[in-house]
């Protein structure tokens, strides 16, 4: 057993969890609270699985991979559009976010076709960060959703690029600090993605001028 990571795998289930928990309020008649739901349901999922893998039973491996795929190239990228939806203020309709869905299940499944898994998976993610960055920036005159989208863009780069899961950094598991950085990540952009329904709606009288 890995306690250790077992007990990281929790802290980041619970951050997605709360992060899910605060959002749904704010956008329950929404359309995009599907896309919020997969982009925190399924690292909660993970989180969960690699919490039982880790701690508990080592079967839970396959679900856990599986989570975090679906996590990675559905999940993570959902958030991104999603941002940009709330930062222009617009509502995409549910067939947009249904095509869109379809769409990032199918690029992925090329990208096995080709064998061109990881490869796909780093420009998919980088893609998504820039997608992050532009949403905080285009609220640039309210100042905090820029530094906030820049910080989260900061700890994703940090946990994959950087940090990643193989090995040690002195006495601790990389992977454990992956999902340390994980679980800073998620609920800042939780804040942020009500940052930005917030300055959007609020700048609408302006542009009706």
């Amino acid at each position: 057993m890995q306690y250790s990571t077992a007990l990281s795998d929790g802290l980041l289930a619970l951050a997605c969890l709360a992060s899910t928990l605060w959002l749904r309020p704010a956008f329950r008649w929404r359309t995009v609270q599907r896309a919020l739901l997969l982009g925190f349901g399924l690292p909660l999922s993970a989180a969960f699985c690699g919490m039982v893998r880790y701690g508990l039973d080592p079967d839970w491996s396959n679900w856990h991979r599986t989570f975090s795929q679906l996590s990675s190239y559905l999940g993570l990228p959902l958030l991104g559009m999603a941002s940009v939806s709330l930062s222009r203020g617009q509502d995409w309709p549910r067939r947009t976010w249904t095509l869109l869905m379809v769409g990032l299940v199918l690029l992925n499944s090329a990208s096995h076709w080709f064998d061109l898994q990881l490869t796909y998976r780093l420009l998919l993610g980088l893609l998504t960060l820039l997608l992050i960055l532009y949403a905080g920036a285009l609220h640039w005159r309210h100042v905090a959703p820029t530094l906030t989208a820049v910080s989260v863009v900061t700890l994703f780069l940090l946990a994959g690029l950087v940090v990643g899961t193989e090995g040690f950094i002195g006495p601790l598991r990389r992977v454990d600090l992956f999902h340390g950085l994980l679980s800073l990540a998620y609920p800042l952009l939780a804040w942020l993605l009500l940052r930005l329904q917030g300055c959007a709606r609020a700048e609408i009288p302006v542009k009706t001028l």
